[in-house]
């Protein structure tokens, strides 16, 4: 599949905005599922506007579209520590939404991997994040003592997936990342559905938008979202489970035999 970049219009004006996270949930799912909803969206550019809120860093992003995975017009990317707009497939930060993110995080990078160096159940992931630290997390041999530390310096530790744990500034994650962009951009927050799958994405589910925990979705999530009204929770996986969510709070006509 292959795809041209969004059409340059105010994503306020769009019918539906899907903000998304990545891994399990718009990339989620079988190979059919995925191409009905991206075709779906490229179809209806018009109407239909793509936000990514994801842990994948721009480059990541970059990479993936020009395989063939529609182009979204805003990032809110790195667990929210990035809030970015997309044109002619590059990824500009938006310096005014950043500023207090950058200021919250004070560049902590060297601080935080100096403290967490050798902590049990922690290896440092290579990429070199701008204001937040990430590691996989091998959970048989992980010290939770990690926690204290990072709220000890500061900042707020996050685990996703049992298999991520992430530091980042206090008080910045997806959901109010999301939230500062749509209130931004002037999006009517009706017209908006975040969607994901673990528990970074909480915090999005969490924000008051409406929300899809897709099937497949991790447990612990199911378990903090579970009767929040405005969160609906899919039977279908990954990208399916975001059309199902489509229908159930109706927010634009879905493709044909979806």
């Amino acid at each position: 599949m292959s795809f041209d970049h969004p059409h340059n219009r105010d994503i306020a004006s769009c019918r539906f905005v899907l903000a998304t996270d990545l891994d399990g949930t718009f990339l989620g799912g079988s190979e059919e599922d995925r191409a009905r909803l991206y075709d779906w969206i490229e179809a209806n550019r018009d109407t239909i506007g793509l936000i990514f809120v994801t842990g994948r860093d721009p480059k990541f992003i970059g990479e993936l579209c020009d395989g063939g995975v529609p182009w979204p017009e805003y990032v809110v990317g790195d667990v929210g520590t990035t809030i970015a707009r997309v044109q002619d497939g590059t990824i500009h930060p938006i310096e005014p939404l950043e500023v207090e993110i950058a200021e919250t995080w004070g560049n902590a990078g060297d601080k935080v991997r100096d403290a967490l160096h050798g902590h049990p159940g922690l290896t440092l992931q290579p990429t070199d994040f701008r204001y937040r630290v990430s590691y996989d997390l091998d959970a048989e041999a992980f010290d939770s003592s990690a926690h204290d530390k990072v709220r000890d310096m500061g900042h707020d530790p996050l685990v996703s997936d049992n298999r991520y744990f992430d530091v980042l500034p206090r008080g910045i994650s997806k959901g109010p990342s999301l939230r500062r962009l749509v209130t931004h951009l002037g999006i009517e927050e009706g017209r908006v559905l975040a969607a994901g799958d673990t528990l970074n994405d909480l915090s999005m589910l969490q924000c008051g938008l409406q929300a899809v925990a897709v099937g497949g979705a991790e447990e612990a999530l199911l378990n903090e979202v579970s009767g929040l009204p405005h969160v609906h929770t899919a039977e279908a996986i990954g990208a399916a489970g975001i059309l199902e969510a489509v229908e159930a709070f109706n927010l634009h006509p879905l493709p044909k035999g979806a």
